[in-house]
């Protein structure tokens, strides 16, 4: 019986959350009672707003709202490509392509459905932070769930209608309800969170602690 419930939120298009992700794993992994321990994904935008057409790189992008100069910009995301790699993470985030994540988001609610969430998660995370991807390029989409073992014209047929949209809404709703506003969150138990990449030390002990506290209420019924 699953006692202990992990809710996630977070973006595809966020260095952080691919971090903590892996963290988060690593923690999990030679957990005691890992079995028992229920995990949420859910969706969050960070930029609701944002275009869908490719218009900067992720370096021009944090060089224009960060400030300072561009190797200022470069050598900011360095710092979060080598906690990227202490993850086993290989990032090449100057050449990352910020774009509306919400279709990337409805394909990983589309591998959910079939049983296939974190192979789409992990492959649309890998793709963004480290190969260039567009990832509101209908083909680039197809590619990437099929290699995550989605059938291409199911692909293809939800991005040509709204397939999917009003889970990722919900999740977006939960998370005010929850007071979550960036990511990646990681709610323990509906009581407690960690926000972050945190190394996997900070996500043992709250593991731990939910385990021993054996909580677990449902915030919703998105795995």
């Amino acid at each position: 019986m699953v006692a202990s419930r992990v809710d996630i939120w977070s973006d595809i298009l966020c260095p952080w959350c691919y971090i903590g992700k892996r963290n988060f794993e690593t923690a999990l992994a030679d957990l005691p009672g890992r079995g028992d321990v229920e995990i949420h994904w859910h969706s969050f935008e960070l930029d609701p707003g944002m275009g869908r057409e490719p218009r900067q790189t992720l370096l021009e992008r944090h060089h224009r709202d960060l400030g300072g100069t561009i190797d200022d910009a470069r050598a900011r995301l360095a710092m979060v490509s080598d906690l990227a790699a202490q993850a086993g993470l290989t990032y090449d985030l100057p050449n990352a392509v910020p774009v509306n994540s919400f279709d990337a988001h409805r394909l990983t609610k589309l591998g959910e459905a079939i049983g296939r969430g974190e192979a789409v998660r992990e492959r649309v995370m890998r793709a963004y932070t480290g190969e260039r991807a567009v990832l509101t390029d209908p083909e680039t989409l197809v590619r990437l769930g099929t290699d995550a073992g989605i059938d291409a014209d199911d692909i293809r047929k939800m991005l040509s209608g709204t397939d999917f949209a009003e889970e990722v809404r919900d999740d977006e709703r939960l998370a005010a309800r929850f007071g979550v506003s960036g990511v990646p969150t990681f709610v323990f138990g509906e009581r407690y969170a960690v926000s972050g990449g945190r190394p996997p030390a900070d996500f043992r002990r709250a593991l731990e602690q939910l385990v021993s506290s054996g909580s677990g209420a449902a915030a919703s019924q998105n795995s």
